[in-house]
This record gives structure tokens, C-alpha cells and sequence, in this order.
């Protein structure tokens, strides 16, 4: 089925664009998401008439995701803080949820937690790597630092062997 593309969507094409997509994603997904709409003749023609609006829309997100990157690159690295165990396990994981409220915090930005991927989870003091894809042409990635802001230190004792668990 063609359709033409209301939105950026991930994998198949970006707003404006006239695609072929198998039926039943196109029924079932795109069209009731309000993604897409069949290609018809009158929707062509439609879509002639605003593509000049639709790409100017396109640059200025373009422009805007390259101002957020270029924030973002300033910070360098973003350092977090989490109680760890003696081993540098963490009590928890870091999300992404946690990480968008960081960087939204320091850059005063409205990051949303679904752009942020990272390269394996957080759960262990160290280094990781977090990539952020603000548009499908604009993608920054920045060292995420953790760091332990409290050691707790095991309390599990082993008991003692009694005289009956060694016979």
C-alpha cells in the first residue's frame, strides 16, 4: 500500500515522503497513530501543495536539534552518583528516565527519555556511553560517568557451623 508520511517514522521514511508499506501496518499502525494517509489523488495533490511548509517545518527541528547537540558536546560528560555496594554494583539501575532528567536539569532542555540509548545498562559504577538521537540526521553521544556517593558495606554475616551441621 502507498501511503504518504504525515511524521518522521523510524525505519520507513521521514515526513512528506510517499512509501510503500505493507497493508496491514499501514491499517492497523500509521493511519489510526494519525502517521500517515493513503496515497490517494487528491492527497497527492494535497501533499504537492504543503510540501513547501512541511520542509520548512523539517529545517527548523533540523536547526533546533543541532542547537541541543551542540549543548549537549559542550557538557563533555555527565556525572552521576548512586549508592553502591563494596563491589561497585549499584543499589538499582540508572535509566533513561533518570539520565533525560539530568541532562534536562543542566541544559535546561526538554530531552525526552525515548531519544536516549545506551550501550549497556547501568548498574555497576564506571563509564558508559549514552547516544542520543534528536533527529533521524542529528545524533550526539556523551560519556556518562558514575560514580559511588555512598559505599554501604554488606551486613550478611555467615553463622556459625554448629557441631550438628558438621556430622
Amino acid at each position: 500500500m502507498q501511503v504518504i508520511l504525515k511524521k518522521d517514522v523510524q525505519n520507513v521514511g521521514e515526513a512528506g515522503d510517499i512509501v510503500n508499506v505493507k497493508d496491514g501496518y499501514a491499517r492497523n499502525f500509521l493511519i489510526p497513530q494519525n502517521v500517515a494517509e493513503i496515497a490517494t489523488e487528491g492527497a497527492l495533490r494535497n501533499r504537492e501543495q504543503n510540501l513547501a511548509r512541511i520542509k520548512a517545518k523539517q529545517e527548523k527541528l533540523h536547526q533546533e536539534a543541532l542547537e541541543i547537540a551542540q549543548k549537549i558536546e559542550a557538557l563533555g560528560q555527565l556525572e552521576l552518583s548512586a549508592k553502591a555496594g563494596e563491589t561497585g554494583k549499584l543499589f538499582g539501575t540508572i535509566t533513561t528516565k533518570k539520565l533525560a532528567e539530568e541532562l534536562n536539569a543542566k541544559l535546561g532542555t526538554s530531552i525526552d527519555r525515548k531519544i536516549i540509548s545506551l550501550n549497556a545498562a547501568i548498574n555497576k559504577i564506571g563509564e558508559f556511553k549514552m547516544l542520543i538521537k534528536l533527529t533521524s540526521k542529528v545524533k550526539t553521544e556523551i560519556p556518562v560517568i558514575v560514580t559511588a556517593s555512598e559505599v554501604i558495606k554488606s551486613e550478611i554475616e555467615e553463622a556459625p557451623e554448629t557441631e550438628e551441621a558438621a556430622e
